[in-house]
């Protein structure tokens, strides 16, 4: 049984669209998104440089861009049972699921992104990757300095976000600290204020059912009603990602292989260490296509 799987934001690197983009089906689809959102997609996935694709309102809509397209040249549909994403992934995710358009994914991810910079703006803070240690003891660290786990990701690595200070001195005793480049703490109350601009967008917007489950960072759980994936999507932005228990779930359903559309890498490393049973495969690259088919025809099917 085969699931989709879409990166979140930091995994986005210079001129990851350039090779997609030589197909010409693939660039007028890059085209359709970029005169749809008033942002040039295809300049930002090819030469545009680190700094200004890690601007969050720029790094949203490029990632979800890169997803869709991505599978778009896969062509899988039919062979695969579920989808999930990891934070703004969960759009891409959507997407391919067919629970949103294709544009009106990139329209969300679009307002999501501008708004996320806009509240991280608000108040300094920030994000820190947690790696190793005791489960609970890095838990407990966080919370005794009043951070939040933003992101659990299984396999020995939490994000904590909050207060800059405070992360300055989170410590947890046999793990390591490494403080991430991003504008603030994403899914904490800190990204409260983006919230409602972005349930107003999504109010305008039709849904459909999904075409399969779509796991949802909430709670692991399987979503198959359209409305309720954009309404779990709009609320997640001031919530933790629980990544973790969308890998145990992936478990329980039988999962028994995985491919991580582009910009593909993290998802795939942290399910070998978390859930190492799913083969992973990392659709980096139109290069890929062909071995990432060959992966369809072994792990695919319903």
């Amino acid at each position: 049984m085969l699931a989709i799987i879409a990166p979140g934001q930091g995994s986005q690197t210079p001129g990851m669209l350039s090779a997609w983009l030589e197909d010409p089906q693939l660039h007028s689809l890059a085209k359709e998104f970029s005169n749809a959102i008033g942002i040039d997609v295809i300049r930002l996935g090819t030469t545009a440089d680190a700094d200004e694709i890690k601007d969050t309102a720029n790094a949203q809509p490029l990632i979800v861009a890169a997803g869709v397209i991505s599978a778009h040249a896969l062509g899988a549909t039919g062979s695969f049972s579920f989808v999930a994403g990891h934070s703004v992934g969960e759009i891409t995710a959507a997407a391919i699921a067919g629970a949103l358009s294709p544009i009106d994914a990139m329209k969300l991810v679009t307002t999501r992104g501008a708004e996320m910079a806009k509240a991280a703006g608000v108040t300094p803070s920030g994000m820190a990757a947690v790696l190793g240690g005791d489960r609970q003891v890095v838990l407990r660290a966080i919370s005794d300095l009043g951070l939040v786990a933003a992101n659990d990701n299984g396999g020995g690595q939490i994000v904590a976000a909050g207060d800059l200070d405070a992360l300055a001195q989170l410590a947890p005793d046999g793990a390591r600290v490494r403080p991430l480049a991003v504008a603030g703490a994403f899914h904490t109350s800190y990204m409260q204020p983006a919230v409602e601009p972005l349930r107003t967008l999504a109010a305008t917007m039709s849904t459909s059912t999904p075409a399969v489950g779509v796991l949802s960072n909430k709670d692991g759980a399987v979503v198959t009603d359209g409305a309720e994936v954009l309404d779990r999507i709009v609320n997640q932005i001031a919530n933790p990602v629980r990544w973790d228990l969308c890998m145990e779930t992936l478990l329980s359903l039988g999962v028994t292989g995985v491919i991580e559309v582009a910009p593909a890498g993290t998802l795939v490393g942290l399910i070998k260490r978390a859930a190492p049973s799913i083969k992973q495969f990392a659709l980096k690259s139109p290069a890929d296509l062909d071995a990432a088919r060959a992966f369809v025809a072994t792990h695919g099917g319903k």
